[in-house]
This record gives C-alpha cells, sequence and structure tokens, in this order.
C-alpha cells in the first residue's frame, strides 16, 4: 500500500502548509501529554467528590494505561493499513466524545470506562501521527527536525500538564476533562483542512487478525500484570501473568507461520530499531518511578501543595525550549546515537544526584537534578524517535511508531510498578518513610543503567534495516515468492 503521505507530500519541509501541519500534529502529541499528568493531579479531587474506593480510584489509572500500552502495536499496523488520515482523525473525534463524556460522570465505572477508551484511541491516533511526520518531510534534516520538534512539544505537554491540572483542578476536577475536549475540537478542524489525504487504493495484502488478537491480548495483560504486580501476589496477578504468557507464546508461533505476520522478522532482527526500543523502554521507566517517588516525597513527606509540586518540576518542560533549536544542531554534528546515549546518561546523573534526598532539602538541592532530567528528555526522547523511524519503508511507519511507543508505555508501567514494590516492600518492614524513599530511587537508576547498558552492547550490526522496500517484501526475497502472493506493494 503507498499512502499519499508518501507520494503526495514526500518532499515537505518546514514552511507554509509544512509548519501549519506540523502545529496540528504537535498538537496531538501535546493534547496526548497534557491529558495523562492533568488527571494525575486531579485523582484526589475526584476521590473526594465521587467517595471513591482506592480499588476504584486505581482502576480509573490502570484503565488508561493498560489500553493505551495494549493497543498501540494494533493501532500502528491498522494505521498502516487503512490509512494514517482516516485512523488519526477517527480517533480523535472518539478521544473527544469520550473526554466529554468523563467530564459528565457521576459514578467510579462511567470514568473507567471513558479513560478506557481515551487510552484506546490514544493508542490509535499516536501511532498515525508519528507516521504521517516520518513519511510526510523530505529526509534528512527537515524530517529529523520535525520529529524532534514533535517530541520535544509531546514531552512538554507531559510537564506542563501538570500545571494546568493543578490550576484545572482547583477549579473543579470536570475541567481536566473538557479542557481537552476544546483543544480537541481545534485539532480535528485544522486535521479535516492539512492533514493529506489517503490514498484511494485499498491495500490486498492479508491482515494478521489471529496475530493481532493475540498480541493485543499479551501486550494488554502483561501491562496488567505489572501494574498489578505492586499491590501484591494476588489472583489477578497470577491468570493476567499466566494469561500473559500463553498469549504471548501463541503469538510468536502464529509469526512464524504467518505468511504475512503482523511484525516481520526483519524488525525482531534489528539491532538499530532493537537499541531504539530498549532505549525509549528504560527511559520512561526511570522517569515514571523517579517522578512517582519525589511526588510522594514532596508532597506526603514535605507537605507541598499538588500545585507546588507541579511548579518545582516545571524546569522538566526544558525539553520544549531545546528539542526544536540545540537537539537538531547536535545531531547533525554528532549523530544521533551519540546525543541519544548522552541524554540517557543524563538519566542516571539525575537519578544518582537525588539519592542522598533529606528530610530538609531545599529546592536549591533538588534543582540539579530536575535540570538533569529535562535534559536528558531533551537529548534522549528526539533522537530515539529518529532512531526507531530512520530508514523504515513507509508501509511500515505506523507499526515501528507502535512499537516505540509500546516501549515507552510499558517501560514507564514497569518502573512505576518497580518503584511502588520497592516503597511497600520498606514500609511493611517497619522502615522509616525517608529510608523507603532512598531504597526506591535505586529502582530508576538501575532502569537508566540497565538502558545505557543496552544501547551501547547492542550496536548495529550489518544486518539490513527494515528499510526500501516495505518488511513484507524484505520478507518474501528470504523465504519465497510464496509469501508475496496477494501483496499490492
Amino acid at each position: 500500500m503507498t499512502q499519499t503521505t508518501t507520494s503526495a507530500s514526500a518532499g515537505m519541509q518546514l514552511r507554509g502548509r509544512g509548519i501549519l501541519l506540523l502545529i496540528t500534529l504537535c498538537g496531538a502529541a501535546f493534547l496526548e501529554g497534557i491529558d495523562i499528568a492533568m488527571f494525575n493531579i486531579a485523582l484526589p479531587a475526584i476521590r473526594a467528590d465521587l467517595v471513591l474506593e482506592t480499588t476504584e480510584l486505581q482502576w480509573i489509572l490502570s484503565g488508561y494505561v493498560i489500553a493505551y500500552g495494549g493497543f498501540m502495536i494494533l493501532g500502528g499496523r491498522i494505521g498502516d493499513r487503512f490509512g494514517r488520515r482516516r485512523v488519526f482523525l477517527a480517533a480523535l473525534a472518539v478521544f473527544i466524545a469520550f473526554s466529554m463524556s468523563g467530564g459528565l460522570a457521576d459514578e467510579g465505572w462511567m470514568l473507567v470506562v471513558a479513560r478506557f477508551a481515551t487510552g484506546i484511541t490514544a493508542a490509535f491516533m499516536m501511532p498515525a501521527g508519528l507516521a504521517i511526520i516520518s513519511t510526510g518531510f523530505a529526509m534528512g534534516a527537515a524530517r529529523n527536525r520535525a520529529v524532534l520538534i514533535y517530541a520535544g512539544i509531546g514531552a512538554a505537554g507531559f510537564s506542563l500538564g501538570l500545571i494546568a491540572g493543578g490550576l484545572l483542578t482547583a477549579i473543579g476536577w470536570r475541567w481536566v476533562f473538557f479542557a481537552p475536549v476544546t483543544l480537541g475540537v481545534v485539532i480535528l478542524i485544522a486535521g479535516l483542512a492539512l492533514l493529506p489525504r489517503d490514498s484511494t487504493d485499498l491495500d490486498r495484502t492479508p491482515f494478521d487478525v489471529p496475530g493481532a488478537v493475540l498480541l493485543t491480548a499479551g501486550i494488554v495483560l502483561t501491562v496488567l500484570t505489572v501494574e498489578q504486580a505492586a499491590h501484591g501476589l494476588g489472583p489477578v496477578v497470577v491468570v493476567a501473568a499466566t494469561g500473559a504468557a500463553a498469549a504471548i507464546v501463541a503469538f510468536g508461533a502464529r509469526q512464524r507461520r504467518a505468511p504475512f505476520p503482523l511484525i516481520p522478522k526483519v524488525f525482531l532482527r534489528s539491532r538499530p530499531l532493537l537499541r531504539a526500543y530498549l532505549g525509549a523502554a528504560s527511559l520512561a521507566a526511570g522517569f515514571a518511578g523517579f517522578q512517582f517517588i519525589v511526588v510522594l516525597y514532596l508532597q506526603e513527606l514535605r507537605g507541598w501543595t499538588a500545585l507546588q509540586t507541579a511548579l518545582a518540576m516545571l524546569v522538566l518542560a526544558i525539553d520544549a525550549l531545546l528539542a526544536p533549536t540545540l537537539t537538531p544542531r547536535l545531531v547533525s554534528r554528532y549523530g544521533t546515537w551519540p546525543v541519544a546515549i548522552g541524554g540517557l546518561a543524563l538519566a542516571v546523573v539525575s537519578y544518582a544526584l537525588f539519592l542522598p534526598v533529606a528530610p530538609d532539602w531545599t529546592y536549591a538541592m533538588m534543582f540539579p537534578s530536575f535540570l538533569a532530567l529535562g535534559l536528558a528528555f531533551t537529548f534522549a526522547y528526539g533522537p530515539l524517535t529518529i532512531a526507531a523511524t530512520d530508514d523504515v519503508a513507509d508501509e511500515d511507519q505506523g507499526l515501528t511508531s507502535g512499537i516505540l511507543y509500546t516501549s515507552f508505555q510499558f517501560g514507564a508501567a514497569l518502573g512505576l510498578a518497580a518503584a511502588s514494590a520497592a516503597l511497600t516492600v520498606v514500609a511493611e518492614a517497619g522502615g522509616a518513610p525517608m529510608a523507603a524513599y532512598r531504597t526506591a530511587l535505586w529502582v530508576p537508576l538501575g532502569m537508566g543503567l540497565l538502558g545505557v547498558a543496552a544501547v551501547v552492547v547492542a550496536r548495529p550490526n550489518r544486518l539490513d534495516r527494515p528499510g526500501g522496500p516495505s518488511a513484507h517484501q524484505r520478507e518474501a526475497r528470504e523465504t519465497g515468492p510464496r509469501e508475496c502472493v496477494g501483496s499490492s506493494h
């Protein structure tokens, strides 16, 4: 399938219509970032207003995480097959509808449904948006700069969302749902006018529906296992872990037999792509665990308000300024991977600087750690995104974008669960809160070190990247002409 995002706009530059298109897609990335951050800040107010049990409150949060992480690869592949413009706009429209319904909810289960649905729509919308950028702009400096701006705005959305969440929650927690509706409508109108139209030619390549179902089930159950493990090894964890293992094994068997597998083998054998996915997972894991610990330390031990906490961590949004300006110059001069590794190393520095934290630390003592983490995202997030999409065939851009975002989401779930488990173990052993925080801080530090080690050790070899022809075409060369039957490429 050759989409017009490739043919019609392959030479698009960062001027005129190209800038307007990038602004529209960056708006969607910003929307997704602030939606997550604002909601996290509003949880205590939601609990108080609707009188929710801890379990209900936890599922409101988990529903989004599980849906987002579980449907990402499927969403990316559907965008490749049916058209990224169609999928992006449809997902955004559903996102707006369910965000509105969440703001009108008066029962906990309504919020769970709304958040689960918005998680699914984000899983379809985000890979499609990144794929439109990675296929729509001219390869080289224009594409790299567009990807870096897109990644930086998305990360800044999360940081600024903390502030917006604090302000909106002070007015009323329902505005945390209503505010994204307004921004979403503006993006939808702009998208209808600016997003390049998809090809009218239908892709006749068979779609691996059984593989998609097995993979989605495996990821959903894996994320559920990791998320629930923080609360103890109960029956939910055992059942979810067993189901996840069975689904993943069945998926692997299916991919070996399927003529047109959902994830072609070349993706799993490409070291540059594996480095990008592993780096993304470690970056998200360390950040999620670190933020969780810091928020608890500032609010529960130090007595800071949600708004004070958000303002303290506002420096993390420095990537919104530097990612579009400084990072492209560094990538142009030193290359993608040196800059990405430098960013991952800065994350390790950030976590190490916070290890000696004490009950009487001043903000000046915390600031270097927060600044280093903001710089880590400046130098790592965008280059990792470039590495995951560079030299990948246009037909497979949605797939690699889906795998990348799944890596981020799964890493965040893993880091959050591990940090929470560390805090729980120390607390149940009778340790003081300060001891629990210091012990748990080794989790993000360990995640960061593993990430640096993974991307350094997994150096590129001479195996082909899934670029040039589509991944299915490349696999057909290896396995024989039988697999090309029915292909429209």
